[in-house]
C-alpha cells in the first residue's frame, strides 16, 4: 500500500520544483482521499496552476516519469480560469470529492448548489442511459458496466445531497441514505470493485430502469 502522506509530500515538492510560485491548488480524489484505498488502488490528484499550456503539459509529463508508483498516478490538471468556468454540473461532485491538500475550492464551491446538484442528476442520468443502451445491443461488455456502476454512484451522490442537503463521500454513509434502488447500484458497485465481474444483463436493467426513471422525472 502506498504511504499516501509521504508520496503527497513528495509529489508537491516536485510540483514546486516544476512549476515555482505557481500551484494554485493541490488534491486527492479517489479511494485515497476517503480512506477506503486497496493496494491496486488509482493516486487520483488533483492540480490547478495559475495558466495551463501545452508546454506545461509535459513537463508535468516528465514530472511524473521518476516518481514511485508512477502507474498509478492519474487525476486532473488544468489552469485557474478554465477550472472557474466549468460546467457547475461537473464541478459539483468534482469539488465535493476533492479532499485539498494545499488551497481551497471554497469559492467554487459556494456557487454550486441545488440547481448544480439537480444539473448533475441530469447529466448522470443521461450518460447511463445511453452508454447503457449501447452497451446491451452493440459491445455487450460487462466490464462497461463496471463503469457504468462507478457513474451512478457518483449521481446518486448528487440526488441524495437534493434530498438531504449533504454531500455523502464515503459509500458506507451513501448506502444509509439511499433510496432501496439507489441501494441495489451502489452494492453491485462495491461487489464490482472487490473483483465480481456483474451480470450484463441483470445489472443493466437495474441501470437502466433507474436511470430512466430519473430523467422522467426531470
Amino acid at each position: 500500500m502506498v504511504d499516501i502522506t509521504r508520496w503527497m509530500k513528495d509529489f508537491e515538492a516536485a510540483l514546486e520544483e516544476t512549476f515555482p510560485g505557481r500551484l494554485e491548488f493541490l488534491g486527492l480524489q479517489g479511494s485515497y482521499a476517503r480512506g477506503e484505498a486497496a493496494e491496486s488502488s488509482d493516486i487520483d490528484v488533483v492540480v490547478i496552476l495559475d495558466t495551463l499550456s501545452p508546454e506545461d503539459i509535459r513537463r508535468y509529463r516528465e514530472m511524473l516519469k521518476p516518481l514511485p508508483h508512477r502507474e498509478l498516478v492519474c487525476g486532473f490538471l488544468s489552469g485557474r480560469a478554465e477550472l472557474y468556468a466549468w460546467e457547475p454540473a461537473e464541478l459539483f461532485q468534482f469539488c465535493r470529492d476533492t479532499l485539498p491538500v494545499r488551497g481551497s475550492l471554497e469559492p467554487l464551491l459556494e456557487r454550486l448548489g441545488d440547481d448544480a446538484a439537480a444539473a448533475a442528476v441530469r447529466t448522470g442520468a443521461c450518460g447511463v442511459y445511453h452508454a447503457c443502451v449501447h452497451n446491451l445491443v452493440h459491445e455487450r461488455d460487462p466490464e462497461m458496466v463496471k463503469g457504468l456502476l462507478k457513474s451512478a454512484v457518483f449521481t446518486i451522490q448528487a440526488a441524495c445531497f437534493r434530498r438531504t442537503g449533504k454531500y455523502l463521500r464515503l459509500q458506507k454513509e451513501l448506502l444509509e441514505a439511499a433510496e432501496p434502488q439507489e441501494r441495489e447500484l451502489i452494492t453491485l458497485c462495491q461487489r464490482a470493485k472487490a473483483g465480481e465481474l456483474p451480470d450484463l444483463d441483470g445489472a443493466s436493467a437495474l441501470l437502466f430502469a433507474w436511470a430512466q426513471r430519473l430523467i422522467q422525472e426531470g
